[in-house]
């Protein structure tokens, strides 16, 4: 039997797709966009229906107007909330290692002793907090990196934002991830203490409230600036160092422009850069992250103290094989992930060879 006509719609949100004569914003000479093809006709179905499909959407988003920013906070809702809540079983032995060494000595003997102490179903303990935090977070990265990265690039005007375009990743993911540490804080603190006090609470549902009763609203905020100690430079290297990375693999690596590698091409390039970048990101936020584990995880306890308990070298070490892994990992999927969703509403991928600005090609030509 054929498919009505609204159910062969496209499943994209329809706010992200609203009649250009509904839209509060109005196109601008200067305003880039992105234009999506019409897809084409589907073949008729054995039963002589037509086969559901997702199509594309038949409007263009517009680049830098609220709905390409509505898109790219959806992407990253998507990009970090699940690839998080994936590595759930990873995370929980890592936090283990960090907190109690003695018993997890490796990655190996960690997930046995999990196994033992809690059977399969505790591998994924603390993976509400970690959906609901990381999905918050993964929001307000991506979708203000897109939003600072603009704003810093017109402050700074065409020649010197293609000059200085590092620092403009940089201060544009910095800048986003202030934000969004303040989104994850609460249930970052509430994760790892489910995760590393068996015992303590089930989950988001009953740890929250007993969280909050223990060391009040404040406490969730105790770690904060651990959390931007951790967060921040992890960001500005994932930013920066994928965008660096994408672009000399599409100068050196690839024989053809972007323009003429196909979406899965692109989107095989955005998992590569970043899984790279996600290697020098555990590196650079390992100590911060060593950090946040023994704050939240014991009462009143304060920077001095994790520092005479882990020792400098510690704080740099402990931990850091599981976590490059898991980072590496995680990032080259989120890039994936972020990247896949741009593609399917019409958006192009992130990063590639970025174009001499006018006026530097006219005084090249001068």
């Amino acid at each position: 039997m054929a498919l009505s006509d609204r159910s062969r719609e496209s499943l994209l949100p329809s706010f992200l797709y609203a009649s250009s004569s509904a839209r509060s914003f109005a196109a601008t000479p200067s305003r880039l966009s992105v234009p999506v093809p019409a897809p084409a006709p589907a073949a008729a179905g054995a039963g002589g229906g037509v086969p559901f499909t997702i199509q594309a959407p038949k409007e263009k988003i517009e680049l830098y107007s609220p709905a390409f920013y509505a898109a790219c906070t959806a992407g990253g809702i998507a990009s970090c909330g699940l690839t998080h809540m994936a590595v759930t079983p990873l995370d929980l032995v890592k936090c283990n290692m960090q907190i109690d060494p003695a018993k997890y000595k490796s990655i190996s003997s960690g997930f046995g002793v999990l196994l033992k102490e809690q059977g399969a179903r505790g591998f994924f303990r603390g993976w509400v907090p970690t959906l609901l935090g990381y999905s918050a977070q993964g929001a307000c990265k991506f979708g203000f990196y897109e939003f600072f990265k603009k704003y810093y690039s017109d402050i700074a005007g065409p020649e010197y934002a293609q000059k200085y375009k590092t620092l403009i990743y940089l201060a544009g993911s910095a800048s986003a991830e202030v934000i969004a540490d303040v989104a994850l804080c609460p249930f970052e603190a509430v994760k790892v203490r489910v995760q590393t006090q068996p015992g303590f609470a089930r989950g988001l549902s009953d740890g929250l409230p007993k969280f909050v009763r223990s060391e009040g609203a404040l406490g969730l905020y105790k770690g904060l600036v651990p959390l931007w100690g951790r967060q921040i430079p992890y960001t500005m290297m994932k930013f920066a160092s994928f965008e660096t990375i994408v672009e000399l693999i599409y100068k050196h690596a690839v024989p053809v422009p972007k323009s003429e590698c196909s979406k899965l091409t692109q989107l095989g390039i955005s998992f590569a850069g970043g899984y790279i970048a996600g290697v020098f990101c555990a590196i650079v936020s390992h100590p911060a992250d060593n950090l946040v584990s023994f704050l939240n995880n014991a009462k009143g306890a304060t920077v001095g103290d994790a520092v005479k308990k882990f020792g400098l070298w510690g704080l740099f070490t402990r931990g850091l094989p599981i976590r490059i892994v898991m980072i590496g990992t995680l990032t080259g999927a989120q890039w994936g992930i972020y990247d896949a969703f741009k593609v399917m509403v019409g958006l192009p991928t992130t990063g590639g060879v970025t174009p001499a600005p006018a006026e530097a090609k006219l005084k090249a030509s001068a």
